[in-house]
């Protein structure tokens, strides 16, 4: 009898992902309502890029064979609802590394836009007007890193250049590094007010849900700007906006909560926000860094080796 070759789901054609192990079938999957095939085949599954949880997860409960769950975002917080469904021993897998160029470049271009004026540039030139004026330098500034993982160091490699006069890092647990101490996030209340800029870039837990509250906010200094290229829910919309509002805070959001933004919430009009839409990691860095990631854990795979990146094993 010949064994059944099993199935890998990509969202991408095989074709256009170098690297791939000749030990599996590939079907191609980004989270159109049919399926490739039957799900009960694949064993290996690259998720859909940016598709609802409910798109995403979709498959899961028909793959009885599965055994890894590999996302192409560094988070993973849009498929935990679902792993309940899977059966235990899958092993689930994040995209480390993939966003980390491209979120840190967003974090620096909200960062010097904000405080150079562009919005307001940009809207003056829709209205061919001239907004001369005196604008604030990322230069000489302090720095407040939250999130010290990939993404944090890769926003301070970009910050370097810029002549700052000091980068704090604040990660879960604290650390030496070479560039100088990282500091547990039960130490985040006494460095917010050192900070002119604070820049999230933390994951998503239940610890660092709505992190950024009205103590969080309140203890940063007046005139500050809060950076968020993480996750919407890391701070607290309405404690924010009350902040926006009074002229006290400046913000540059690339998320928010809810998210979508919806037509006619506030955020959209509050005074001194920039707001993107959740762009950080859809960049022309994203594709090539992903389908090498995926032919590395797919080789990995077919020799037996340990996969990179394993966040947890369903039980």
């Amino acid at each position: 009898m010949t064994a059944t070759i099993p199935d890998v789901w990509l969202p991408f054609p095989a074709g256009e992902v170098p690297g791939l192990p000749d030990a599996f079938r590939y079907r191609h999957w980004d989270g159109e309502e049919e399926f490739p095939a039957d799900p009960a085949a694949c064993v290996f599954y690259v998720t859909p890029y940016m598709k609802s949880p409910e798109v995403t997860m979709r498959p899961t409960a028909r793959m009885p064979r599965l055994e890894v769950l590999q996302t192409l975002t560094a988070g993973i917080d849009h498929v935990l609802g679902g792993l309940g469904a899977l059966h235990p021993g899958v092993t689930l897998c994040n995209a480390r590394g993939v966003h980390d160029a491209s979120t840190a470049e967003l974090a620096l271009t909200l960062t010097l836009a904000s405080l150079r004026g562009i919005p307001g540039m940009v809207r003056g030139q829709d209205r061919e007007q001239w907004r001369f004026g005196f604008y604030e330098a990322l230069a000489d500034k302090s720095v407040l890193i939250v999130g010290y993982g990939a993404v944090g160091e890769a926003i301070e490699d970009r910050l370097a250049p810029f002549e700052c006069a000091r980068v704090m890092r604040v990660a879960r647990s604290g650390r030496a590094t070479v560039r100088g101490p990282v500091h547990a996030l039960t130490e985040l209340p006494g460095l917010l007010p050192e900070a002119d800029v604070v820049i999230l870039c933390t994951p998503l837990t239940e610890r660092t849900r709505g992190l950024a509250g009205a103590q969080f906010l309140g203890r940063m200094k007046d005139g500050a700007l809060l950076v968020n290229v993480a996750r919407g829910p890391v701070v607290d919309t309405g404690a924010l906006l009350a902040e926006l509002e009074s002229g006290r805070l400046r913000a540059a959001l690339d998320v928010t909560d809810p998210e979508p933004l919806p037509a006619g919430h506030p955020l959209w009009h509050a005074p001194n926000v920039l707001i993107t839409p959740h762009v950080g990691g859809s960049s022309s860095a994203f594709e090539p860094r992903a389908k090498r990631l995926i032919a590395r854990q797919l080789t990995r795979f077919a020799a037996g080796e340990s996969l990179e990146n394993a966040v947890l094993i369903t039980d």
